[in-house]
């Protein structure tokens, strides 16, 4: 899901995980920012693994707000690893980005990285753009809190 901030992509994600898990599937939902600082904790390579591992086990990945922050080597590479492990084993994932396609190789140290997550994640998957202005935004204007510009 991509689109600017305040559209909604995390209320759709989070609606899309319910319904996931009302089905009974497991499922995992965190913010890039979150697994990143995980990524950095486990130093060792073993818990590296098992870092992966536990991502694996859900039906359903959710990776919330990619595009905040821009990622070391070690921290795409592990990006990558983690959507290339899901996709070989056709397992779900839902990635929430406030930036384009074309502007992800901006958050990533190599191109062909960007390429190669992308073409992994769109062979089975479905990018959906949502356009609009922000619901947080809006409210605050109708409330009178904010001043048009």
């Amino acid at each position: 899901m991509i689109g600017p901030c305040g559209v909604g992509k995390t209320h759709l994600a989070i609606g899309l995980a319910l319904k996931a898990l009302e089905a009974g599937y497991r499922v995992n939902f965190l913010t890039l920012h979150q697994l990143i600082s995980k990524v950095n904790k486990a130093h060792e390579p073993h818990l590296i693994d098992k870092l992966l591992s536990h991502y694996l086990r859900a039906y359903l990945l959710i990776v919330d707000e990619v595009g905040f922050l821009p990622l070391k080597s070690a921290e795409a590479n592990f990006l990558f690893e983690l959507i290339n492990s899901r996709y070989q084993r056709q397992k779900a994932m839902i990635i929430t980005s406030n930036k384009t396609f074309s502007q992800w190789e901006e958050l990533f140290p190599d191109k062909l990285l960007v390429v190669a997550i992308l073409d992994r994640l769109l062979h089975h998957g479905h990018a959906l753009h949502i356009r609009g202005e922000s619901y947080r935004l809006k409210h605050r204007r109708e409330a009178g809190l904010l001043s048009e510009t």
